[in-house]
């Protein structure tokens, strides 16, 4: 009864016979196999325009190569404060970049807004002493469990341009933000003018596999020498992008986030009936931020529930990450437990 996060899920049975599959005869290395051949044809179909693609195999260097070719040593990148590169890549794009940094942007529910980042740019001291803001970087689903829809992206996405900024988009759950927003993957990546995305398959059934997906293909070739700098040009690299190529195939990426954002619906909509017990984040991807009493989350430990605990500003949460084989009946197990210890503290507070 593990919610600690989908990256402790298992690989998915698909993806698991794509690698099964690629595990047959001589195959050129480096990239010149034939899955990773058609990688740019599957992401570009899948995104509605033409995209370069490069497959790695961990989010962090998806996001700090992809950052490293958007950003110079001296770049100054804009992100929200609970931005995944600032709190839990141990300053992976600053080493990848050579030296750029971060600027931590506050708003609600982890999604920065027009009007912050406006105030950012216009307040920001520029000069041959400072740094030069270079990027901007948003996440999708964000670190909170929230999604832009697809005018909030236009809407920082121009401003961004405006100023001589990229925008790179984390990717690690866009998965599960397409899903919740019923939308085309395109409205909410390059329509909306999103420069380079990671695009995650691990958390979502993938052993391990991302992509670093680039719309604005003149940066694809520094791309490329940077990958194999860092260490991610695979050898095998069938064996990575066999993987992508499976997740992406009958809309696997999808039905596997639907199940995940429905296991957290179910979770967030029974939570949010117990007395004493509130959501501090809407539900709109497949993570939960709960506000419940210590008692009741010293209870549900003891009954065997694995969670993280999330210091908010005020007050501790409990955050739960459903993925694409959660069960029902753990999440009904979950809340049952919930219910009975959050009455219990009420009862000894009375």
């Amino acid at each position: 009864m593990r919610f600690l996060s989908d990256n402790t899920g298992t690989v998915a049975p698909e993806i698991l016979d794509a690698l099964t599959e690629a595990n047959h005869g001589l195959v050129t290395a480096y990239g010149s196999d034939p899955w990773t051949q058609r990688l740019d044809d599957c992401l570009s179909a899948y995104f509605g325009t033409a995209v370069r693609a490069f497959a790695v195999a961990t989010g962090t260097a998806a996001n700090s190569l992809s950052l490293a070719t958007l950003t110079p040593s001296y770049g100054l990148i804009f992100a929200h404060e609970e931005a995944h590169i600032a709190n839990d890549e141990a300053g992976a794009p600053g080493f990848f970049t050579g030296g750029a940094q971060l600027s931590l942007l506050q708003s609600p529910d982890g999604k920065l807004t027009r009007d912050v980042l406006a105030t950012a740019l216009d307040t920001q001291r520029v000069s041959v002493h400072t740094l030069q803001p270079k990027a901007l970087a948003l996440s999708q689903a964000t670190e909170l469990g929230t999604s832009y829809r697809p005018d909030e992206l236009r809407g920082l996405c121009t401003l961004a341009h405006e100023h001589g900024l990229k925008v790179q988009m984390d990717g690690a759950r866009f998965a599960n933000s397409v899903a919740f927003l019923d939308c085309h993957p395109g409205d909410v990546t390059w329509r909306a003018g999103v420069d380079v995305m990671t695009f995650g398959a691990t958390k979502n059934g993938a052993l391990a596999a991302e992509a670093v997906v680039i719309f604005d293909r003149r940066l694809a070739a520094e791309f490329g020498f940077r990958r194999k700098r860092a260490g991610h040009l695979f050898s095998k690299m069938r064996f990575l992008s066999a993987q992508l190529d499976a997740y992406l195939a009958d809309d696997l990426w999808l039905k596997n986030a639907r199940h995940a954002n429905a296991m957290a619906r179910r979770l967030g909509e029974g939570l949010a009936r117990i007395p004493g017990v509130s959501l501090a984040h809407p539900v709109e991807a497949n993570e939960v931020f709960v506000g419940l009493p210590e008692a009741a989350l010293r209870g549900l430990a003891g009954d065997g529930f694995q969670f993280h605990p999330w210091q908010a500003e005020d007050r501790l949460l409990a955050r739960l990450v459903t993925a694409f084989n959660t069960r029902e009946a753990d999440v009904d197990a979950f809340i049952a437990s919930a219910r009975r210890h959050a009455g219990a503290a009420k009862e000894r507070v009375a």
